[in-house]
């Protein structure tokens, strides 16, 4: 019964996100948001609240490996994944802004969390490894931070097609943000509880369902995201859900998991983040070799190729 109710916690959760995302897009889009703008902040937010959901009850519940694996599975699964989906599909353009800000802002906040979670005993000596309230503060600072240069800097010229959410009537969609919220708190209750004792009966770590079965599903939103956008040849909005989404998933996530709980780090999840910190840098170097400023079906195929033997090599381990 507990795998009946683990699949409906998922089904809730992505229920819950895709009515968050139409509706939190279809009020942005009133605002003449530019398009990179929307996906960093709104839908990349918006389909970052599974995992929200999901690291903040883990965090709550004691759980530090489902809230920290959960967000360095997803970022995995985003960067490589679906970035590598969206370019088979089409190849993804990246602008001037993309190189010289939005990937290194992502790589930085990657760097952060490593940082971050080795600072505890840079102070005190013989420690374990902990991201602390304190720092938890700090996340969600940075964070505000990051949406207001994304703000500053992001264009805000009106969009060039009308949207189909903008036939739907201002409270319809203000209805569908607060239904979507309460679909994700309901579906990621069931998700932590009963993932958790899957890994018990299963004697998997909760660590290593979290990288895995958990991330794929709380990441399922941004997949048809990027797949609904890479078909109606919108990249930008594509790219600007992923770099908006790991960065969320990093500060805004982590942030509050912290604040509600101190996150022990344990050998797997410093592991976790010194992959992401190279999957990170080796999208800037993919934006630059051999073809500059694209990422071409073929580099998208390779990113999933490496997705999938990181799944490999992870579970054997």
């Amino acid at each position: 019964m507990m795998y009946v109710w683990f699949i409906v916690g998922i089904f809730l959760t992505l229920l819950g996100a895709s009515w968050l995302v139409e509706g939190a897009s279809g009020i942005a889009k009133r605002f003449n948001v530019s398009e990179f703008v929307i996906g960093v902040c709104i839908v990349g937010i918006g389909t970052s609240m599974p995992e929200l959901t999901v690291s903040l009850l883990g965090s709550i519940k004691g759980s530090a490996g489902i809230a920290i694996g959960n967000i360095t599975g997803s970022n995995m699964f985003n960067t490589l994944l679906i970035l590598g989906v969206t370019a088979l599909i089409n190849p993804i353009q990246f602008t001037k802004d993309n190189l010289r800000r939005d990937m290194h802002l992502n790589t930085m906040a990657t760097v952060v969390l490593l940082l971050f979670a080795y600072l505890p005993i840079a102070i005190r000596p013989y420690e374990s490894l902990v991201i602390s309230r304190l720092e938890g503060l700090l996340f969600l600072l940075l964070f505000a931070g990051y949406l207001f240069l994304t703000f500053r800097s992001g264009k805000t010229t009106p969009q060039d097609d009308q949207p189909s959410s903008q036939s739907r009537p201002l409270w319809l969609l203000i209805l569908m943000v607060l239904g979507g919220i309460a679909a994700l708190a309901s579906g990621g209750h069931l998700f932590v509880d009963k993932g958790i004792e899957i890994a018990r009966a299963l004697k998997v770590s909760e660590t290593v369902i979290a990288i895995t079965f958990m991330a794929c599903g709380t990441s399922l939103p941004e997949l048809v995201t990027c797949i609904v956008a890479a078909v109606k040849k919108r990249n930008q909005l594509a790219l600007g859900n992923i770099l908006g989404s790991n960065v969320s998933n990093i500060l805004l996530i982590l942030g509050c998991s912290a604040l509600a709980r101190p996150l022990v780090v344990d050998a797997v999840n410093l592991e976790g983040f010194i992959i992401l910190i190279a999957v990170a840098l080796l999208l800037c170097l993919s934006a630059m070799l051999p073809r500059r400023n694209v990422l071409s079906r073929y580099k998208g195929l390779i990113f999933i190729v490496l997705y999938f033997a990181y799944i490999y090599l992870f579970v054997l381990a």
